[in-house]
């Protein structure tokens, strides 16, 4: 057993004040988070913006004297903008929450003592502005933050700009009114206005990355597959690969280059029934004939597939599960968030380079081929070569790092999908639940079990990447 770098909040066991079902009403969200820390179990109390208030929040208070309010706010609107905001597919969705995690963290930086900035670790990442020392109130900094750095990422020329940009201004006035009250109108408007410059500078780092308006150009037709027995082939009608530039062009953060993690090729491809990779096919095929109703839910559960909240989403959404049962302040739930966006938007990136390179072949296919011309996944199989699955690594890496945070034996509950109608699924682990998600898509016929197993093996790769800059002073 690991503890993690934030054990010490475990102590803390009261029952959990808020689930993502009670977030689904955004404008809301704040009366449900003003859940107290724990008196007692570790400097600098999670406070409530009355708390703050109380305080004065100037010269004295640290981002760990407050409560997570503001960012699980916007990463549940995150969520939402997901579900309608065209064009972000998992490799556009997971780049956004490196970018939001980033702005979150460097805004409220200098109210982390013991923390130190990552931007300069980090490829390709502009300078930032710096608090310099000024006693800024760090939930308002941290709200003008994230509204400005997803104003840039989600409105700018999405097909839902102007939707999500009301939706954003109408949270930032909200969260504004609720932390900003007590607090004198110089020290709010210098927060806000601190906050709006590095969600502004953020964003505008990002706009050199290769990934800049991706949500636009997820299928372009310029890209010719190679051809071969062993090489993907589009396994529906009109069906065109999903951003195939991707792990080429577009930058990592944490990673030096897309390929640092890379995996190792997949099992030799071969049609002979006492070949390794037959075996893994027909693995999947007999998994098929004989699927529990369990296996089943597990299955649709972890789709996440267009329209929903996607594979990225799923995984911050735990994040969020993590920050709320361990009442973690605004400063943990800024290193928290930070660490797995990071980490999934370079997992996703690793992932897009290896699929790309050994562009192989689909269960699917492979199986209607040489084994039953009848075969049918209970899932759609996505636009895209199969090995490595990203379901696996995206999920391995934020497990990962959450696991670094918070230790190896923190049990949780997933109510990602508890308004899609699915019952709630508990863990005994943070990482159980990235290993369901791997499993997932052996049951849903869309990937072979080395591509699920390299698959956290590079998520792995990329979290270790992730905890090892220099977080600390």
């Amino acid at each position: 057993m690991k503890t993690g770098i934030f054990s010490p909040t475990r102590a803390c066991r009261r029952a959990r004040h808020t689930t993502w079902r009670q977030l689904n009403a955004v404008g809301a969200v704040i009366v449900g988070l003003l859940a107290a820390g724990c008196a007692g179990n570790r400097p600098g109390e999670i406070a409530g913006p009355q708390a703050a208030a109380a305080n004065q929040g100037i010269g004295q208070s640290t981002a760990a004297d407050f409560d997570a309010g503001v960012p699980l706010a916007y990463y549940q609107l995150s969520l939402e903008f997901s579900k309608s905001t065209a064009g972000f597919t998992p490799p556009v969705q997971a780049r956004a929450f490196g970018y939001m995690g980033l702005a979150l963290y460097e805004s409220v930086i200098g109210g982390m003592p013991d923390n130190r900035s990552v931007a300069s670790q980090l490829h390709g990442v502009g300078a930032l502005p710096d608090a310099n020392g000024i006693p800024y109130n760090w939930p308002l900094v941290a709200n003008a933050a994230l509204a400005e750095v997803m104003r840039g990422l989600w409105g700018d020329q999405t097909n839902k700009a102007t939707d999500n940009i009301a939706a954003l201004n109408a949270l930032e006035s909200n969260l504004a009114s609720q932390y900003g009250a007590g607090i004198p109108p110089g020290i709010a408007k210098l927060s806000s206005d601190f906050g709006r410059s590095v969600g502004a500078a953020v964003f505008a780092t990002s706009r050199d990355d290769g990934g800049d308006r991706s949500y636009l150009t997820n299928f372009p037709t310029s890209y010719v597959p190679p051809v071969g027995p062993a090489f993907w082939v589009p396994t529906a009608t009109g069906q065109v690969a999903m951003q195939p530039f991707w792990g080429a062009t577009v930058g990592t953060f944490a990673l030096s280059r897309a390929a640092e993690c890379d995996p190792g090729p997949p099992p030799a491809y071969s049609e002979d029934p006492s070949s390794a990779f037959y075996g893994e096919a027909n693995l999947d095929y007999q998994i098929s004939k004989s699927l529990t109703p369990e296996q089943i839910t597990i299955a649709r559960y972890w789709a996440d597939g267009p329209g929903t909240i996607s594979g990225p989403g799923h995984a911050l959404a735990i994040v969020g599960e993590i920050v709320m049962q361990q009442h973690a302040s605004l400063a943990q739930a800024a290193e928290a968030y930070a660490r797995a966006g990071i980490a999934d938007a370079d997992a996703l990136t690793a992932i897009w380079q290896a699929k790309y390179q050994y562009n192989l072949i689909r269960p699917i296919t492979y199986i209607r081929r040489v084994i039953d011309p009848a075969f049918t996944p209970i899932l759609p199989t996505p636009p895209f070569p199969e090995y490595v699955s990203a379901h696996s690594g995206q999920s391995a890496a934020v497990a990962a790092t959450l696991e670094a945070l918070f230790g190896d034996n923190v049990a949780f509950v997933d109510h990602a999908h508890d308004a899609d109608g699915f019952a709630s699924r508990s863990f005994n682990t943070i990482f159980d639940s990235a290993e369901e998600a791997g499993i997932s898509r052996l049951y849903a016929g869309i990937h072979f079990q080395s591509g699920n197993l390299n698959g956290q093996a590079l998520g792995r790769c990329v979290a270790a990447k992730v905890n090892g800059l220099s977080w600390r002073r």
